[in-house]
């Protein structure tokens, strides 16, 4: 199900929480500033009580968290008030490595199919995460993969998103780590039928006190 977009442009944030670990004040302070109407988390807060940090962090910024925990993992979604959300599902990817076990937040947000990524560190088992999320979660049309790839651009994951999707920061600043940053690992990518404008890295002094990522943000058109 898919519903009639009630705004013209959604304000699309990436970012990195750490698990609100180096600074809840700070990372509250970088969301408010810059008031998304669609926020991808990845590390969000986990554990026995990790969905109701997400809840109150979700409250503090002003949003709701319509996908957090269970499947989600490493990721969730957090959407403005007043937007319309519909599918939303919390998918745990296979664990090949051992290592973090991960998973997806997914929800359409007026109309449109947002997919928060945090990619594993193991290169073939980030690779096998990708192909099954292009396959079964990722439409052709009306889409848009964000967050945390672990791999900067010009890798196979890069390469592999580059064949369906467009990334709207190619020139783009670094994200990590948020002080001195050196690599450019989070992203937002859409599929061609939609429109990006403004992307920006954000910088200010909240920022690199409040994780140790730079999110992104970028305005996206139906």
């Amino acid at each position: 199900m898919t519903t009639t977009p009630t705004h013209p442009r959604l304000r699309v944030m990436t970012y990195n929480i750490k698990g609100l670990q180096v600074s809840r004040a700070d990372a509250i302070a970088v969301v408010r500033a810059a008031a998304p109407d669609v926020l991808g988390v990845q590390e969000p807060t986990r554990g026995l009580l990790g969905w109701w940090r997400m809840w109150r962090f979700a409250l503090a910024v002003g949003m709701r968290a319509v996908v957090s925990g269970r499947g989600a993992r490493t990721t969730a979604l957090l959407v403005a008030p007043g937007r319309s959300v519909t599918g939303r599902s919390a998918v745990g990817l296979p664990n090949l490595s051992g290592r973090t076990r991960r998973g997806v937040a997914i929800a359409t947000v007026d109309g449109i199919r947002f997919v928060v990524v945090h990619l594993s560190l193991v290169r073939d088992e980030r690779a096998a995460h990708l192909s099954d999320l292009l396959t079964h979660h990722v439409p052709t049309t009306r889409a848009v993969v964000l967050g945390d790839l672990n791999e900067p651009p010009g890798g196979p994951t890069w390469t592999t998103l580059a064949r369906v999707l467009v990334d709207v920061d190619p020139t783009g600043d670094p994200t990590f780590p948020a002080v001195e940053p050196r690599q450019r690992i989070d992203a937002v990518l859409l599929t061609p039928d939609l429109t990006a404008g403004s992307p920006r890295v954000l910088s200010d002094p909240a920022v690199l006190r409040g994780s140790d990522h730079r999110p992104l943000v970028v305005d996206v058109w139906p």
